[in-house]
């Protein structure tokens, strides 16, 4: 089998893959990093969104052996060095932009999208920004509130 190597999270990692290995699989499955969740495998839901050098991915629509070189980050990767939730990650805890938590991990990473290419966004713009990235339980109310709120802080 090919190998796969690339930094996940500020780590050098890499592994054995079968070429129709995806990235969520390989993150899950071989680093046992379960934050990225597994909603639909079609790229709909927006659950298992991480960055890939960067930039939001749906890690269901990329294979591994794609990432090979890369910089990888998943909601692991963004909590503070002490362990603690990072400022979106707190956002959406104080202001309740989660319920059920599934779709929560994408919901960040795409977050953390936004707000690097746009300070300030206006609730619309939000919106719009997620519009792949499914939630059935909040009605995504209190994940804008949670963004809007993110964005104060980080700016």
């Amino acid at each position: 089998m090919p190998s796969v190597s690339m930094t996940v999270n500020g780590k050098a990692v890499s592994g054995e893959v079968e070429g129709r290995t995806l990235l969520s699989q390989f993150l899950r499955d071989d680093l046992h990093l379960t934050g990225t969740h597994i909603g639909c495998d079609t790229s709909q839901c927006g659950a298992c969104v991480v960055h890939v050098d960067g930039k939001a991915v749906k890690a269901c629509t990329m294979l591994a052996a794609e990432a090979e070189g890369t910089e990888v980050r998943t909601i692991e990767g963004m909590a503070n060095a002490d362990g603690s939730l990072g400022v979106i990650q707190q956002a959406f805890q104080d202001h309740h932009g989660l319920q059920c938590g599934f779709c929560t991990p994408g919901m960040v990473m795409s977050a953390a999208d936004l707000l690097a290419q746009n300070k300030s966004p206006t609730e619309a713009e939000i919106r719009e920004y997620l519009e792949g990235n499914i939630c059935r339980c909040t009605g995504y109310h209190n994940i804008v509130k949670s963004i809007q709120a993110a964005a104060e802080q980080l700016a």
